[in-house]
């Protein structure tokens, strides 16, 4: 049996994240399962911090905005007309777009007199983040999960764990 975090290894954390304020921004609810090695699964200072470590180990790291999801960048907002967006748009809602530097997705988050702002940023850029994670489990990774660089389920190739996990 495994226990060490290495390359190609398939690793379960408990963890929580939480703001400089202190304030829950994931509670790990669901542990985070990854491929370690360099697959994007995890920011790559967790995943160098978590290299080496064992079943049981637990790891308190700060993320600058840097290490995370990037520093606010005011040129991502904007405010539109609204007659640009479809007439039930409303805060919250996504919008794709497709620019010189690539496809960037705005989200709504303010509607008022015929106008909407958009913003391009993370929810989470600009804001350090402090992760208090427990290594779980550890695992060696399938041929497969190798090759297709994602954790399988149970039931065979899946894609990598959706939803709002702000570690993916």
């Amino acid at each position: 049996m495994q226990d060490e975090i290495i390359k190609n290894c398939i690793v379960t954390l408990d963890y929580t994240v939480t703001d400089p304020d202190g304030s829950v921004i994931d509670d790990g609810r669901q542990p985070l399962v990854y491929l370690h090695g360099g697959y994007d699964g995890i920011f790559p200072k967790l995943e160098e911090a978590l290299h080496g470590k064992k079943v049981g180990e637990n790891l308190k790291i700060k993320l600058q905005p840097e290490e995370a999801f990037g520093d606010y960048d005011e040129q991502l907002v904007a405010v539109e007309d609204a007659d640009m967006f479809p007439e039930d748009a409303e805060i919250g809602m996504v919008f794709e777009r497709v620019s010189d530097a690539g496809e960037v997705l705005y989200r709504v988050t303010e509607i008022a007199d015929g106008k909407i702002v958009v913003d391009g940023n993370h929810p989470l850029a600009g804001v350090a983040l402090f992760f208090d994670m427990t290594v779980t489990g550890v695992r060696p990774a399938t041929a497969e999960e190798v090759a297709h660089e994602h954790v399988h389920g149970e039931e065979g190739c899946h894609p990598p764990m959706s939803g709002e996990r702000i570690v993916h």
